[in-house]
């Protein structure tokens, strides 16, 4: 029985996932092999790594070979990816071109599970970036001093039915709604921007809601609300988030929640795994 450590490979995208992820993979004693991109990612990684290299965004025979190269047996993504740049054709070596383009779905979740793929043809497993920080997942029930009044889990149930809609066409995660209108529903421009535009528009008492969607890759992609997803809906007036527990990340939770209670805001991590939608609190 062999029982030394597998060499772990990271994909490094922005922000401070795949940081966190790093010195998980770290504390767990395993070897760590990382690639992060010029322009994209959070190149702190590197001073984590056993071996690094920078790359562009495309390059994925490149990426494979270097991980094959150094003995990579599991494989974890982690951090957000510019996806217009990243589609950029001018900017993909052959097999990128060829993952893209054999596949007639260009939404996120059927482009992560091809990424998979690939990797996995190449003997490579993918794994979960949350399997070394399974405190980051969302727990269950109402999370801020104030839980949502009728009126937003009423709210709430809308949205999260129009998401679990939207998902399951591999759109978005992120719809807001105010008094059973919806007022903006996630696409390419991410939560941040979603959530901006749906409390301008809803105007104050918006209800937010982050959906894990219905069949999504789960070991590439998972949902995450942290104090910056706060912060915006204080600026906006929004009054509730509710994000699905187990199913999505929550970035620096005391921090967040923190913002959320100063405000006023109700934070619910609904039980989605067993229920299609949130009961009462």
């Amino acid at each position: 029985m062999n029982d030394t450590p597998a060499v772990i490979g990271l994909i490094a995208g922005g922000r401070q996932y795949p940081l966190l992820v790093a010195r998980g993979v770290k504390a767990a004693g395993h070897p760590l092999v990382a690639v992060g991109f010029s322009g994209h990612s959070n190149m702190d990684v590197a001073g984590l790594a056993d071996e690094f290299r920078e790359m562009k965004l495309g390059q994925l025979g490149k990426l494979i070979d270097f991980f094959k190269q150094h003995g990579v047996r599991r494989v974890i993504m982690a951090g957000t990816i510019n996806k217009p740049k990243a589609m950029d054709i001018r900017h993909l070596d052959m097999r990128a071109l060829k993952l893209v383009f054999k596949r007639k779905d260009k939404g996120d979740d059927a482009l992560l599970r091809a990424l998979a793929g690939e990797f996995e043809a190449e003997g490579m497993t993918v794994v979960p970036a949350h399997v070394f920080l399974p405190d980051l997942l969302t727990p269950e029930g109402v999370l801020s001093r104030r839980a949502p009044d009728e009126r937003e889990m009423s709210d709430a149930r809308f949205a999260i039915e129009v998401a679990r809609a939207l998902g399951r066409l591999d759109i978005g995660q992120c719809v807001v709604v105010r008094e059973g209108i919806v007022s903006a529903v996630e696409a390419l421009e991410g939560t941040d921007e979603t959530v901006r535009r749906g409390c301008a528009l809803g105007g104050p008492g918006c209800v937010v809601a982050k959906v894990f969607k219905p069949g999504q890759e789960d070991r590439v992609d998972l949902p995450s609300i942290g104090p910056d997803t706060l912060r915006i809906m204080v600026q906006g007036g929004a009054s509730c988030l509710v994000v699905e527990a187990g199913k999505s990340l929550f970035f620096d939770r005391e921090a967040a929640l923190a913002e959320a209670d100063r405000a006023g805001i109700a934070v619910y991590g609904f039980p989605g795994a067993r229920d299609e939608t949130p009961g009462s609190c």
